[in-house]
């Protein structure tokens, strides 16, 4: 069974709910070790003091800001936590939002919320209000030495609370090094482009879609360790046309087709 990963409380109003996080994603990345080509032995990376010369042990490394060249504040733990004050153990809901309205750029992770000792009642409580309204909670979060904005919500039964990225986070789009179009799309390409993404289109089921480049990954390593000698496949890269209607004409009878 998942162990929660943080306690503490989630507040709105005068009305404090007792909660447990839990992480909502697992990562299935194929992790890959650094080893010696030569013999295979597994590479370490030590921690190394630039000034002395020397390796260091790990309980003499400490955090420090640089506030100029070469120059250092060093904070404790206890430092860093208390920089977090009354609020790392709490999440203040200060507004509520409509759900939907918070465009998908934001989010960042996803944890299951859980109801904390003696906190049953009041976690329905703020479940249901959420749900019925279809709002979502929005807050702070301390944890590991790092502010996030949170959104509570309700889901599938549960509260789920989402980090959201602040606005200052994110890269504008118009600041992007982008080519401009050469031309507009005529009407008759914006109407076989629509016919398109009818013809492809289907209710959202996650289930569908699995990672094939890591199953490919996988399917390498199996056949090179049963001493398999692996090569890649010489495939004839994708004819590119520049003709968009003739382009649109064959996607959407290859579409058709897959239909039928």
């Amino acid at each position: 069974m998942p162990r929660s990963i943080w306690n503490g409380t989630v507040a709105f109003g005068l009305v404090s709910v007792p909660v447990k996080l839990y992480s909502a994603t697992q990562s299935k990345t194929v992790h890959f070790r650094e080893v010696h080509l030569q013999d295979g032995g597994r590479i370490e990376h030590r921690r190394f003091c630039s000034k002395e010369d020397r390796e260091v042990p790990y309980e003499e490394v400490v955090r420090g800001f640089e506030v100029a060249p070469d120059e250092y504040v060093v904070l404790s733990d206890d430092e860093r936590k208390a920089a977090a004050g009354d609020i790392a153990h709490r999440i203040d809901i200060e507004h509520f939002v409509p759900a939907d309205e918070i465009d998908p750029i934001y989010y960042e992770k996803t944890y299951h919320v859980g109801a904390g000792k003696d906190g049953e009642d009041a976690y329905r409580l703020l479940h249901d209000a959420l749900h019925g309204t279809h709002r979502a909670g929005i807050g702070r979060f301390t944890y590991h030495d790092r502010e996030y904005l949170t959104a509570v919500r309700a889901r599938d039964g549960l509260l789920a609370l989402h980090t959201l990225r602040f606005a200052d986070e994110l890269v504008d789009g118009h600041d992007i090094d982008a080519p401009e179009p050469r031309r507009a799309p005529d009407e008759r390409e914006v109407e076989m482009a629509r016919r398109l993404v009818d013809t492809l289109h289907e209710d959202f089921d996650p289930t569908r879609y699995e990672d094939e480049y890591r199953e490919a990954v996988l399917e390498v390593i199996r056949r090179k360790s049963a001493g398999e000698e692996v090569r890649p496949d010489e495939e004839a890269p994708a004819a590119e046309s520049d003709d968009l209607m003739a382009a649109l004409q064959a996607s959407l009878d290859g579409a058709k087709a897959g239909r039928r």
